[in-house]
């Protein structure tokens, strides 16, 4: 029950209190003397974790080199081209290979433009400020994406090599490009309200629907180049053997060199909030790209159960695709994540001691990034450290590839893409559920979201 009272100010002894407490503290001074020069970082990082970092794992799968998403945020396209590349490199035998990272967003960018405009007019009844319409249009068709919506794009689309529709200014810097598709979705978005408003029916929404996505087409060809119907592929293996297919389309090079079962994969999370329970599936209102395929849908599982699915995984030489919130206790040059890699409390005397669940009830954290686990340290039975393939080249971290310590998988892993089959009968039963809807906002959403 609401409590009702009258707002008290800060008055001038309130004020008078908070200095005399900070004076009375030597140690604040020497942490002002400090962070007044250098980087808080710089003096809150313990080195007897980075002195303890050690990139040696018991199973280490990788033996291939980093890719790059550049200033963009397509960490879960790359991640999720990076697991299929895994199987993909096996079948042409060859070391390195990429697939192509533009071709995918091109057609996300499109189809996430058909999917909100598609919301946009089943809630065109609803007022201009209704706090979903605010959420769809604050960046209708962002970078980010999640698992689901990847499979999505490959089942639609296919996928090509990286040669058949390369990297260029705006996809690895994709902030000047986004901003004009913004405009554009979002004028579309007020032509089909308008139409509403003036009721002339479904069909003129629809059309203003269509002229929208067609210059977001053309914006994207012009950005990206325009995605190839069809490519020459040929290739010399690493035994040297000169190797052609000739002639494909994008559903040709899918079908035969994506050897990853994607229809066994399925989102597992870790979301410890109350009214969240284990075993339970979830789904965010709102969210997608491809209108009539797959929705984006979560089974809830604990944190342990998480850890003993991606260890058996990486044990049995399968990398796991995983979301976490990479941010926290993370130090970007040393490719290094630890729960207490940064003494925060030291420097501050004060307590930083939310738990996971109120991390995410009150914004302080949420699924931010997309990598891929490609090796893990198992002592005693139990993973010590994660290693893992970040998408960011190699100029950090082990060539590219980081160190995860378990202690932050704990506190700030969230989600894994895992075969059912991983999963206890009990577990895969739960899969068949009619999922929990969650609103566009919520934190389990964010991989795809702002």
């Amino acid at each position: 029950m609401a409590t009702t009272h009258s707002p008290i100010g800060l008055e001038t002894e309130h004020l008078a209190a908070m200095r005399e407490e900070y004076d009375s503290d030597s140690r604040n001074r020497l942490m002002q003397n400090a962070i007044t020069i250098h980087d808080v970082d710089e003096v809150a990082l313990d080195r007897n974790i980075v002195t303890a970092a050690n990139h040696t794992y018991s199973t280490v799968l990788d033996d291939w080199s980093p890719t790059n998403q550049g200033a963009s945020g397509r960490c879960w396209l790359f991640s999720g081209l990076n697991l299929c590349r895994f199987d993909t490199m096996d079948k042409m035998n060859v070391k390195q290979f990429e697939f192509s990272q533009s071709y995918m967003m091109f057609w996300d960018k499109v189809e996430r433009a058909n999917f909100v405009l598609e919301t946009v007019i089943e809630t065109a009844d609803r007022p201009a400020d209704d706090r979903v319409i605010q959420y769809l249009m604050g960046a209708p068709i962002e970078d980010a994406g999640q698992w689901d919506m990847f499979v999505n794009l490959v089942k639609k689309h296919g996928v090509v090599p990286k040669s058949a529709m390369p990297e260029t200014q705006s996809s690895g810097a994709t902030r000047k490009m986004n901003g004009i598709l913004y405009y554009q979705v979002r004028q579309g978005a007020a032509k089909i309200r308008d139409l509403y408003k003036q009721e002339s029916g479904l069909d003129a929404m629809r059309q203003a629907k269509l002229d929208t996505l067609k210059v977001v087409y053309k914006i994207l060809a012009i950005h990206l180049g325009t995605p190839p119907e069809s490519f020459d592929w040929q290739w010399k293996d690493r035994d040297g053997e000169f190797r052609r297919d000739g002639e494909m389309t994008p559903h040709d090079f899918a079908s035969k060199y994506i050897a990853t079962n994607l229809d066994e994969l399925v989102c597992l999370v870790h979301d410890p909030r109350e009214g969240h329970p284990i075993g339970r599936t979830y789904t965010i209102a709102h969210l997608g790209n491809v209108v009539g395929g797959s929705d984006v849908k979560y089974l809830n599982i604990s944190i342990e159960t998480m850890k003993e699915i991606t260890m058996g995984l990486l044990q049995d030489g399968r990398p796991v695709w995983m979301g976490c919130d990479t941010g926290k206790q993370y130090h970007g040059k040393l490719g290094l994540w630890d729960a207490n890699l940064f003494d925060y409390d030291g420097v501050y005397g004060t307590d930083f001691g939310m738990d996971k669940a109120a991390r995410l009830e009150y914004g302080q954290t949420q699924m931010t990034h997309a990598m891929l686990f490609t090796g893990v340290d198992v002592v005693d039975g139990k993973p010590r450290r994660w290693r893992v393939e970040n998408t960011y080249g190699d100029t950090a971290g082990d060539k590219g590839f980081f160190l995860m310590n378990d202690s932050w998988f704990e506190q700030h892993m969230f989600e894994i893409a895992a075969p059912k089959s991983r999963l206890t009968p009990e577990l895969q039963a739960a899969l068949d559920t009619e999922p929990i809807v969650l609103p566009p906002w919520d934190p389990m959403g964010a991989l795809a979201g702002r």
